[in-house]
């Protein structure tokens, strides 16, 4: 069996079973391969039922002490019930919904239990343990890899395959990682890793070949971030020499601006009188100031003649950015323009053709400012905000699109201080930890389903007032498979019933853009009082009069996104309100108090990636960085500072990465940083 036959040849799979294999993304036996498991369970070793611990997951070697007993619950539920023991101790199984188990008991002989041990008055108890008689050997007596499953394709399904693949592959995949590293680290060869990864011996032999593919994956991750950074020395920059103009500009804004902002705008002058090109990031909490910070760089640059690019990840924020930006250098006798995807072709044969000419100087849009039929006169500034919802090549093709411009990117994301350098590695790193003068903090509020009259009495008494809210849906439309508030439903409801005499509109991703521009106008204009939406909201919207947001099913959103959310109010003079609607047990009860009780972003963030870990929280390829499958950037940091001693060592031997056992190492992070599309999106 080779690496690249499709996975409908593996033997037990065939043409419907690949079916399934497919929507976990595995097409070929190579896919399989890499198809690794999340964690391992222990059925290695049994204990007697003396030595028990209320809770703990074990393996009890058993017989029948009683007769089954088989009956039907008051909600029709099939129970299967009998009492076991090991000759010293007795024990209690209970199935629920499994009456074939019946006839797998009367076999008799001595059984093998595997399950969840609970103490219930005078014995303990497993519900649904898995059971295998005395000559099984399938589902006990050793360590089982779990994988990732879905609905029709369990873990015996993966199991068998992978087993069948590793008894008859007639080639092996290539080590990216030359043989001098994997000895100098003491790290397994990669097809050894693997085999102990789907098949371990023992928990010792797992944590070894997870740790060398970790080691693989971060020093991808490090390796990649360093070519970059050493790609950005070939280009340079036009020096914009006259920087100072920036006070004159800074002087004539109806506002101070914090120290913070001043720190930082320094910091991104000193940048752009250099011919090495800035490649700067500036992080700031929800509400800091970044916008005001670049259009001080970009004030500066159109003094000087040349053209700003700012790309924004949505066509709401987009356009917020237009309007503000237009605001700001209309007096100033600089034109602002809009380039997005849908404009009329009318619109955009004019937008161009004032990009191309150089009649605008400040250049707002989606990312079709990357589109290939976009041209610019001598844009010297280009930047990205939100730049965690844009690839790292992305980024790059917009850089390129300036010849080497210089490259400002904004993020009101907090990303834990730790890690910043492991996603931003190619970048310098501002940071404006200072709010503006007179926010006033929003009160965060975290509440049952019982006090849900009670809230809407107060989104209704704030209304009255003539103030607006909003209402946060984590779904669009009503799903079967989760128990959570839909937008477009759940908007139709509140129009008819507790907000009938308010104006209600629903807003999400699967409107059309004019739509969305058209109610987003509208709310801003005070037209609309209650705004139900999904996360479209998320970034950037900037409404000053919105100072109530609840939302629903609170638990099933990041910490830091909440606290996204929450930054679209407490925008104005008013005092805002931040209620969330939350379920479920300690966790959600914990992340829940965390944003009650803080409102700084950097904190919360710290605490989310505690909480959910690093998969959950970075969604990685949003960075625009390749998939963390393996390694943990929470529990992996010596494994990530080996990794990047590696990568300077490999790089300063060989810069361009062209020795032949380099190779393959080059190819990846070409597949994994710069692999775009036509149309310039992250594939």
């Amino acid at each position: 069996m080779k690496l690249s036959d499709n996975i409908k040849y593996v033997k037990g799979i065939g043409e419907s079973r690949a079916g399934l294999f497919a929507k976990l993304g595995i097409f070929s036996v190579d896919d399989l391969l890499f198809y690794l498991p999340r964690s391992i369970e222990d059925r290695s070793e049994t204990k007697p039922i003396a030595e028990l611990m209320d809770g703990e997951t074990v393996c009890v070697k058993a017989f029948l002490a009683s007769g089954i007993k088989t009956y039907r619950s008051r909600n029709r539920v099939a129970v299967t019930q009998a009492t076991v023991s090991d000759g010293q101790n007795l024990m209690k199984v209970t199935w629920f919904n499994s009456p074939y188990i019946a006839n797998t008991l009367k076999a008799g002989g001595e059984f093998t239990f595997f399950g969840k041990a609970i103490y219930r008055g005078q014995f303990f108890e497993m519900i649904n343990p898995v059971t295998e008689t005395e000559s099984g050997t399938k589902k006990t007596g050793k360590i089982l890899p779990i994988y990732p499953t879905t609905k029709g394709l369990g873990q015996t399904n993966i199991r068998n395959a992978v087993e069948t693949v590793f008894s008859s592959l007639s080639q092996m995949p290539e080590d990216i990682l030359p043989t001098s590293l994997t000895k100098e680290h003491g790290l397994v060869p990669l097809f050894s890793a693997l085999k102990s990864l789907h098949m371990p011996k023992s928990a010792e032999e797992f944590e070894k070949a997870r740790m060398r593919l970790a080691f693989e994956e971060l020093f991808v991750l490090q390796a990649g971030i360093c070519f970059l950074r050493n790609e950005r020395k070939n280009y340079s920059a036009t020096p914009i020499k006259n920087v100072k103009c920036i006070a004159d500009f800074a002087k004539n804004l109806p506002f101070e601006l914090t120290n913070a902002q001043k720190r930082v705008i320094n910091e991104i002058a000193a940048d752009l009188t250099k011919t090495v090109p800035m490649n700067r990031l500036v992080q700031g909490d929800v509400g800091s100031g970044k916008t005001i910070v670049a259009a001080s760089a970009m004030y500066a640059a159109a003094m000087a003649g040349f053209q700003s690019l700012m790309m924004a990840p949505t066509e709401i924020l987009a356009n917020q950015h237009f309007k503000n930006l237009e605001k700001l250098f209309a007096p100033l006798g600089f034109e602002t323009i809009l380039i997005t995807g849908n404009m009329t072709a009318a619109q955009r044969r004019e937008a161009l053709g004032k990009a191309e000419s150089g009649a605008a100087k400040i250049i707002v849009g989606t990312h079709a400012l990357i589109s290939e039929d976009v041209k610019y006169k001598n844009p010297a500034l280009v930047i990205t905000d939100e730049q965690h919802r844009f690839g790292v090549r992305q980024r790059t093709l917009l850089t390129e699109k300036g010849f080497g411009a210089h490259t400002l990117v904004m993020t009101a994301t907090p990303i834990p201080r730790t890690l910043s350098l492991i996603l931003y590695g190619d970048l310098d790193i501002s940071v404006i930890d200072e709010l503006p003068p007179g926010r006033k903090p929003i009160e965060t509020y975290s509440v049952k389903e019982a006090s849900r009259k009670k809230v809407f009495d107060f989104v209704l008494q704030k209304i009255k007032e003539g103030r607006q809210a909003y209402i946060i849906c984590p779904l669009i439309e009503e799903s079967e498979a989760l128990v959570a508030k839909s937008a477009v439903e759940y908007g139709e409801k509140l129009k008819k019933s507790v907000f009938k005499n308010c104006s209600v509109a629903v807003l999400h991703g699967r409107l059309k853009a004019t739509e969305r521009k058209q109610i987003m106008e509208d709310f801003s204009a005070g037209k609309i009082d209650i705004l139900v939406s999904t996360t479209v909201i998320e970034v950037g919207v900037d409404v000053a009069n919105a100072s109530v947001m609840v939302i629903e099913n609170a638990e099933r959103f990041g910490l830091s996104q909440l606290h996204q959310l929450r930054g679209r109010i407490g925008r104005g003079s008013h005092s805002s309100y931040c209620i969330m609607f939350a379920e479920g047990g300690k966790i959600a009860e914990e992340r829940m108090k965390i944003m009650c009780e803080s409102c700084d972003g950097f904190k919360i963030s710290e605490k989310d990636l505690e909480l959910r870990g690093p998969g959950e929280f970075f969604g990685i390829r949003q960075h625009g960085l390749p998939e963390l499958k393996v390694a943990n950037l929470s529990t992996d940091m010596q494994l990530l500072s080996q990794a990047k001693t590696a990568v300077e060592k490999l790089l300063d031997a060989d810069p361009e990465l062209s020795s032949p056992e380099n190779r393959l190492i080059k190819e990846k992070i070409h597949s994994d940083f710069l692999n775009v599309s036509e149309n310039g999106v992250l594939n």
